[in-house]
């Protein structure tokens, strides 16, 4: 594993910023890091990345052990913080060629990693001249200047215009095809594009882990919005075995609910067929990410 986590607490005082976590994290993955505010994100990452000790608990980056070891961690990791530390006096191609020379890195992977991540028309200007989007484009070809093996993203697309966001997905993308990325963000559209897996913590808990495909399963229920050609009864719908719930919503227009673990549109349509009906529209409801993030984490 490229991250493990083995029942780590983190306190502030007596704040448990933490409580008892564990996961890991495989190479190849894009897992999104996802909580709300003052879940306990930040401070997992400044754990994976050697910036503040555990409390209790056991944390290894490519089988280092971030607190014994935590010199050889911060070679393997490429971190992007939430709020970005750049030398604003310096320039960006100076900047890189600083970054390079703290890791031993060939100076010749500067222009490579200006290329990549979009920096070219900037690469002369001072950090304090760029605009949000190019510094957090900087603040990305530092952590990825020296070829990690693990790259912590926290708020990586902040500041981004349409078409800088298009590009840093792509970029994380690619990353992501050999390195091992954990990415924090509250842009749920950003997690379903880019992320294998999700794990969600509340309050310093995971209350998630599991690949988005699987999100669905955390609601027991499904819904289904069905529309008839012609007008039945609360009563007639009721015998469609597995709905255990209707709501009419006019013009031959239902909410049906039933269990999520079963699909329920051919019983539907079987029962319209059995009633001499048509079914002219029906629908399965999906909870969206941001649905699913508010159900558990309100």
């Amino acid at each position: 594993m490229s991250i493990e986590v083995k029942n780590l607490t983190k306190l502030y005082g007596e704040q448990k910023a933490l409580d008892n976590v564990s996961f890991s994290l495989a190479k190849g993955e894009i897992v999104g890091f996802l909580g709300p505010n003052g879940a306990g994100k930040s401070t997992m990452m400044k754990i994976l990345t050697g910036y503040i000790p555990p409390s209790e608990g056991e944390a290894y980056v490519g089988e280092l052990d971030v607190q014994s070891e935590g010199i050889e961690v911060r070679k393997k990791v490429g971190y992007l913080p939430e709020h970005n530390p750049l030398y604003l006096e310096m320039y960006v191609k100076e900047y890189l060629l600083f970054i390079a020379g703290l890791y031993g890195t060939d100076k010749a992977q500067v222009p490579i990693i200006i290329e990549k991540v979009g920096l070219e028309p900037e690469k002369h200007k001072k950090l304090g001249q760029l605009s949000k989007g190019y510094r957090q484009r900087a603040g990305l070809a530092a952590a990825l200047i020296h070829e990690p093996e693990v790259l912590i993203l926290d708020e990586p697309t902040t500041g981004l215009d349409v078409n800088q966001l298009v590009e840093i997905r792509q970029l994380i993308k690619e990353a992501g095809k050999n390195k091992t990325v954990m990415l924090s963000t509250h842009i749920m559209q950003e997690v379903e594009y880019l992320c294998d897996r999700v794990i969600i913590i509340n309050k310093g808990k995971i209350v998630a882990d599991r690949p988005i495909a699987d999100l669905q399963n955390l609601k027991p229920e499904a819904q289904y919005r069905v529309e008839f050609d012609k007008t039945f009864t609360k009563s007639e719908l009721r015998k469609i075995t597995g709905i255990s719930k209707i709501v009419e919503n006019g013009n031959n227009r239902w909410l049906l609910e039933a269990k999520a673990s079963v699909d329920m549109r051919a019983a539907i349509f079987q029962f319209a067929v059995e009633n001499q009906a048509a079914v002219l529209e029906m629908q399965k409801q999906s909870l969206s990410l941001e649905d699913i993030f508010k159900e558990l984490t309100n």
